[in-house]
């Protein structure tokens, strides 16, 4: 636990991270406080039904006014149950003043978290890249101007939990890496359970981590079974008995209410076409695409996508939407109204996004032979596979920046370490141009958005 306490020279960076986190949290609250403050009967239709903040879920808002384990669980098997403290916090406050507290209690989380990660990619900069405390704190506040890593802050999802755990792998294993230390088989547990727990798919970079880290002594018997097979066999296991113990039964009992609603609802449109009897055509209208074709069907292979163009994905959504927020449709949903793929109206913003990708792609040139790099980019590489290379997820794939997003400050950070001063002089001007352009970019629309 003596990790994650602030030490002096840190302070003014983590209470930058608390103020900015909380002015985002505030855009949140303050567009939804009508509505989520008051005591309500179905709180899922409620937050479901209201919340519109580009794909993310309100799952969180739900299970703290109204437990129950509703995330799926394969993605997410210890979530619920670690908002099961919250939940009991807002029950006792809405049994004593008869108000829905949900948007703070999860905003406190979300806040403490998302400063954390701030905290720890400062110390990955400073600690293990070496970089100065200056150039750590503007690659901190640069990748915190990225859209989709402002909207993980502020919005009641898993990615900010996630980015926070991610970054404190990184953090540990750099530390055992700078003092030539394995990976412990018991760190190796511990932090599997944090981030696996989390998102299921997270899980398989502690495994990385302990790969770069240990490296040969990785695939000792001992360490292989133990920290590696041993917790994935656990917690496969746990899902399983989580599904049918607190998932399958309200699942089986939504699955026939939606049955009935959509046979009463053909029957009511079979009706209405015998009473019209119209001879006249119908105009059927044109659906949008929400998902390309899976590469199979089944429990998960069907979230996979072969069909959505990469290329297009990877300018306008990976590098793109994930950066700079698309003015049309902004902040839509693209499983409700949002095209898969929306192009920028202006020729800067590619220009942007080129220059962002090219500083990315040179600081790994810098830093390619730092093993610590690798291992960043090895996560990195992992969610490209996924989301890229299999399609999990492809057609919103900025959603998952804060899985990833970190790695490219992080590679810049090599850049500014071994440059000569002059060309490092140049390289901070053009990052600190950079990140008040996409504070004052992103900003302007999230709130223009939520106000």
């Amino acid at each position: 636990m003596n990790i994650l306490k602030v030490k002096r020279e840190e302070k003014g960076v983590f209470l930058f991270a608390i103020v900015l986190t909380m002015v985002l949290n505030a855009l949140t609250i303050y567009h939804y406080f009508g509505d989520f403050t008051t005591l309500h009967n179905n709180y899922f239709n409620l937050f479901i039904g209201k919340f519109r903040i580009s794909g993310f879920d309100p799952l969180t808002y739900y299970v703290v006014s109204h437990w129950e384990a509703r995330y799926n669980v394969y993605r997410h098997p210890f979530l619920a149950f670690l908002m099961w403290f919250p939940y009991i916090i807002n029950q006792a406050v809405m049994w004593l003043f008869g108000v829905n507290i949900v948007q703070f209690i999860v905003a406190a989380i979300i806040i403490c978290c998302a400063s954390y990660a701030f905290l720890f990619l400062y110390r990955i900069l400073h600690e293990i890249v070496r970089t100065e405390k200056r150039d750590a704190f503007l690659l901190c506040c640069f990748l915190f101007s990225f859209a989709y890593i402002m909207l993980s802050a502020m919005v009641p999802d898993h990615f900010i939990i996630s980015m926070f755990l991610l970054l404190l792998t990184l953090y540990i294993s750099g530390r055992l890496m700078k003092e030539r230390r394995e990976m412990s088989i018991l760190q190796g547990i511990l932090l599997f359970f944090l981030t696996a727990g989390i998102s299921l798919n997270n899980g398989l970079k502690v495994f990385l981590s302990g790969l770069f880290v240990n490296k040969k002594q990785f695939f000792h018997p001992a360490y292989l079974l133990m920290a590696v097979i041993l917790p994935a066999a656990l917690i496969w296991g746990f899902c399983r008995l989580e599904y049918h113990y607190f998932v399958l039964e309200g699942e089986k009992a939504r699955h026939a209410a939606i049955a009935k609603k959509r046979a009463e609802k053909k029957k009511r449109e079979a009706q209405l076409a015998m009473e019209k009897k119209t001879t006249a055509p119908t105009v059927k209208k044109k659906k949008v695409p929400k998902q390309g074709k899976p590469i199979m069907q089944g429990e998960f292979m069907r979230w996979t996508d072969i069909t959505t163009p990469r290329w297009d994905s990877c300018v306008e959504n990976l590098f793109g939407e994930a950066i700079q927020l698309h003015p049309d449709h902004l902040l839509q949903d693209t499983f409700r109204n949002r095209p898969i793929i929306v192009r920028y109206k202006w020729v800067y913003n590619y220009v942007i996004e080129g220059i962002i990708f090219l500083l990315f792609i040179f600081g790994v040139v810098c830093g390619g032979r730092s093993r610590f790099l690798w291992m960043c980019l090895s996560y990195f590489l992992l969610d490209m596979l996924l989301h890229v290379g299999l399609g999990f997820g492809i057609n919103e794939i900025y959603i998952m920046s804060a899985h990833y997003m970190f790695v490219i400050p992080i590679a810049i950070g090599y850049a500014l370490k071994n440059l000569a001063p002059y060309p490092k002089h140049v390289l901070r001007i053009i990052l600190t141009l950079l990140t008040i352009y996409l504070f004052a970019y992103n900003g302007y629309f999230l709130v223009d958005y939520l106000i």
